[in-house]
């Protein structure tokens, strides 16, 4: 697998909650590639916690600091990426993450919702109706999701080891062949 795809990152977008960080470490590792996390990433820049940033300086500001590490991230090769929930929004961000295979973890509502109970670190669930809230963000992003490379459904009973085989799995589907030189 890692002589097929010569390098290029993976970038994992979906929901908050879909599992794009273990997953992501597990794909890593069998890749040996290194693994990044935006929020972490935005996090130490920032030296803030994720929640103190969106305190401060709003979604807006967030998303500039998302923007930066994925604009510095792309350059590199043999990493896998695991996104901030929201990075599809922002069309720039597309031509940063098109640079590798994007890579959608598709996860019903009800089992977002099962996975972020009692999650208070999400800023955008701080709402008085936060699953009405779950369901616009997902609704709102979910023809942008719909644009990866590869879609992964995910079910309750889904191990981050079994994923993680499910997209070296679909990976080489979305390749393009190499093409003869005459």
């Amino acid at each position: 697998m890692v002589q097929l795809i010569k390098g290029i990152n993976l970038y994992l977008v979906g929901m908050m909650g879909a599992g794009k960080s273990t997953v992501g470490r597990v794909l890593a590792r069998e890749l040996g590639y290194r693994f990044f996390d935006t929020d972490d990433l935005i996090a130490q820049i920032a030296g803030k916690s994720i929640p103190e940033i969106f305190a401060e300086a709003g979604e807006d500001g967030f998303r500039d600091l998302e923007n930066q590490v994925l604009s510095q991230l792309c350059p590199y090769k043999n990493l896998v990426v695991a996104t901030g929930g929201g990075i599809v929004l922002r069309r720039e961000n597309w031509s940063y993450l098109h640079h590798g295979i994007v890579v959608w973890l598709d996860v019903p509502l009800d089992v977002l919702q099962a996975r972020l109970q009692g999650d208070g670190t999400r800023p955008l669930l701080q709402d008085p109706d936060p699953w009405g809230k779950l369901r616009s963000l997902l609704d709102q992003r979910l023809h942008l999701y719909a644009q990866a490379d590869v879609k992964i459904k995910v079910s309750a009973e889904a191990t981050p080891e079994h994923l993680a085989q499910q997209v070296l799995t679909a990976i080489p589907q979305v390749l393009k062949p190499a093409t003869d030189h005459i």
